[in-house]
């Protein structure tokens, strides 16, 4: 199914290069266009629940990522004010017989990294960094990206993942800035023996507060944890990656108790980025271009699933090109109808999650602790069913090469 016209893939990001090693599990070439001269990522920590095991593994990533992973004990939920436990779920056995994959959490860099050692091993797939693609053409048969100097680059498809403010989305869809949150995130990573002793527990955590939260877990074999605090402050525009102080940082977190608040003490070499997404769009198909990612669905990153849905549609848009025999008219469409619905309900989910679960006061704080603590075990593992288990996406194909199991 190999063809000496590649599938243009725009963007060398987690999704990206997911794009490419799923494309190349089918047989079929790609070119990934990177802007950048090297491949890297930026940020830290990402959250995997079981549907991220199980795109890896569809992707041929498995065991590298499986073995890079933290496997943290629960998922806990604190109150900021009170300093007192709301809810803890357990991802233990329990938790993987029924999603039939572990919960953990990974570098971003380290998992970005598995992703290019498995790019540079196949012969599929070729990846070229200064190449900023900044337009597209294209006729019945074939699409050119354009780069910003000029130089076009031949394709037989083009995949838009290039991020928030995707190039090949401008064209695509054409929707303007992205939306400006107003919540601010701070990020840091710390060595183990700089976290509080009473703190370092092996969990995903979170402290809800007033406008406020702060998360942490450990990383890179629990030999430091990552730290992410994010505060509703109104912030008017965009901001990505800018260093700050620790002064800056606790500005929004004088109200919360002071246990959580060592965290805040502990950081080093704080960045801060100010939250965007997009409206969810019905159509992100425009003939032989496809998008990606967040170039498809930016999602604020509250339920911890942006790579985690870039993966999944890396292997959905494999199932489907891989059915369509290569073509994309028919498989372009079947990837969209297939993703849109989930990935608009994670965007809109996380919306409404961090206004009214993570950073609501008073009453509603009081309203939200009840509800959160009354739930069992099993009850908190149905809730989550439609986005980790098995059965939670309609199915497709069957999954790529041919396997028995189809992306959930």
């Amino acid at each position: 199914m190999a063809s000496d016209t590649p599938i243009l893939i725009v963007g060398g990001g987690i999704g990206g290069l997911a794009a490419a090693c799923g494309l190349a599990r089918v047989g079929m070439r790609s070119l990934v266009l990177e802007k950048a001269s090297e491949l890297s990522e930026i940020g830290a920590g990402i959250q995997l629940g079981p549907n991220a095991f199980r795109a890896f593994d569809r992707l041929g990533v498995g065991k590298e990522a499986r073995q890079l992973a933290v496997y943290v004990d629960s998922i806990r939920f604190m109150d900021a004010v009170s300093a007192e436990e709301v809810m803890n779920i357990a991802v233990d056995e329990a938790f993987v017989s029924r999603f039939e994959d572990p919960y953990a959490v990974v570098h971003r860099g380290d998992l970005h990294r598995v992703f290019v050692r498995a790019c540079e091993a196949s012969d599929l797939i070729e990846v070229r960094t200064d190449a900023p693609v900044v337009d597209y053409d294209q006729d019945g048969d074939s699409v050119s990206g354009i780069l910003a100097d000029g130089t076009r680059i031949a394709g037989r498809a083009l995949i838009g993942a290039d991020g928030l403010w995707s190039k090949i989305r401008k064209r695509v869809i054409g929707d303007g800035l992205p939306r400006v949150s107003g919540h601010t995130t701070y990020r840091s990573v710390i060595p183990v023996e700089d976290m509080p002793e009473d703190l370092r527990w092996n969990a995903s955590v979170l402290w809800g507060g007033p406008k406020c939260h702060i998360v942490h877990y450990p990383l890179q074999g629990g030999q430091a944890f990552n730290l992410v605090v994010t505060y509703h402050n109104d912030a008017p525009e965009p901001v990505m990656g800018l260093p700050v102080d620790t002064e800056m940082v606790r500005r929004g977190f004088d109200h919360v108790h002071p246990k959580p608040r060592q965290v805040i003490e502990r950081g080093r070499n704080w960045k801060l980025w100010v939250l965007c997404d997009r409206e969810p769009a019905a159509n992100w198909t425009d003939g032989r271009v496809t998008l990606l990612g967040d170039a498809a669905h930016p999602m604020m990153q509250y339920m911890a699933q942006g790579a985690c849905m870039a993966m999944e549609d890396a292997v959905c848009l494999a199932q489907e090109m891989e059915a369509a025999s290569g073509d994309v008219g028919r498989a372009f469409p079947a990837y969209q109808a297939r993703r849109v619905p989930r990935t608009a309900r994670v965007q809109l989910q996380s919306r409404f999650i961090g206004d009214y679960v993570f950073h609501p006061d008073g009453a509603s704080a009081q309203l939200r602790n009840m509800l959160m603590a009354s739930k069992t075990q099993d009850e908190w593992l149905d809730a989550i069913d439609w986005l980790y288990g098995v059965n939670g996406l309609s199915h497709g194909p069957a999954a790529i090469g041919g396997g028995s199991k189809t992306l959930a």
